[in-house]
């Protein structure tokens, strides 16, 4: 999550800013270092795995970036493309587990210099790449990437049809988009905070769609899609289970979503799975390819 909105209109081109704010975090390697030390782990023994519970900023975790990655049938030669990279934890996970170069882009300067650092940890700082940039002007040039992937990251975009026709020009024919993003599902309003607006000001959330109208619009053919309301169902209630047993000390010391979202944190994701639960809104996964 992190990205920018500027294209919606009456909110002008002010609201990149009011979302950068939102994300933006002092002391994140310091925070991550502290949380990982209580672990009994530091930058030389620190695993993806004992980072993914801060670098994962998305329902699902680390198992929802091996699954988006499985529908984008990469290989060590390829050169993809995380739109709104965050920390960066999708992108190493990607670059590790197939070998391929991965380039991020991110709104929030704090997340893509903690992003690689964190890369530097783990030594795939030569396959990882983050920079601070706009999802809606991509700093590549024409047909880089081989495929491409967004998590969790629409829901600060309003004008998602620039944001695909940029993605469509630095994509190579016949490339895969992967979306994975909060979407619409029920009209209603939605409580706020949540983890990617703290209020209706920075939040674009949209329908499946809006979604395909977009893809369309830019030249990509819509491969599939798929609601993930149950999976993020059980996701929250294993992470509560997880949390009772672990107990408030233990929460308090580990590193997780809290080092990103502070004390707000149970007030955010509380609201989301209870509209998730209600209905109003539901993680998809829209699988798109460029036209040949």
């Amino acid at each position: 999550m992190g990205e920018s909105d500027q294209g919606r209109g009456h909110q002008g081109a002010l609201t990149h800013v009011h979302v950068a704010e939102h994300y933006a975090r002092g002391r994140l390697v310091d925070a991550i270092r502290e949380g990982l030390a209580q672990t009994g782990k530091s930058e030389t023994t620190v695993t993806a795995e004992d980072l993914a519970p801060v670098d994962e900023f998305h329902i699902g975790g680390r198992t929802a970036t091996q699954e988006i990655a499985g529908e984008l049938g990469l290989t060590a030669t390829d050169n993809v493309l995380d739109v709104g990279c965050g920390l960066g934890g999708p992108a190493r996970q990607i670059a590790a587990q197939y070998g391929c170069r991965v380039a991020g882009v991110d709104l929030t300067r704090d997340y893509v210099e903690t992003g690689n650092v964190l890369s530097g940890w783990l030594k795939l700082n030569d396959r990882v790449t983050l920079r601070e940039g706009n999802a809606l002007s991509l700093p590549f040039d024409d047909q880089t990437f081989s495929a491409a992937y967004m998590l969790h990251v629409g829901m600060n975009i309003g004008d998602k049809h620039t944001l695909f026709a940029g993605v469509a020009r630095v994509l190579r024919k016949r490339a895969r988009f992967a979306v994975y993003d909060v979407m619409r599902t029920a009209d209603g309003d939605l409580p706020y905070p949540l983890p990617w607006a703290s209020s209706a000001a920075t939040s674009a959330v949209a329908s499946p769609a809006d979604y395909r109208d977009a893809f369309r619009a830019a030249g990509f053919e819509i491969v599939s899609v798929r609601d993930r309301r149950e999976v993020a169902l059980a996701y929250f209630a294993r992470q509560k289970a997880q949390a009772a047993v672990a107990g408030s000390a233990a929460r308090s010391a580990a590193l997780g979503l809290h080092v990103l979202l502070g004390a707000r944190r149970p007030e955010m994701v509380r609201n989301m799975s209870e509209s998730i639960a209600a209905g109003l809104i539901a993680p998809v996964e829209i699988i798109a390819r460029m036209a040949g």
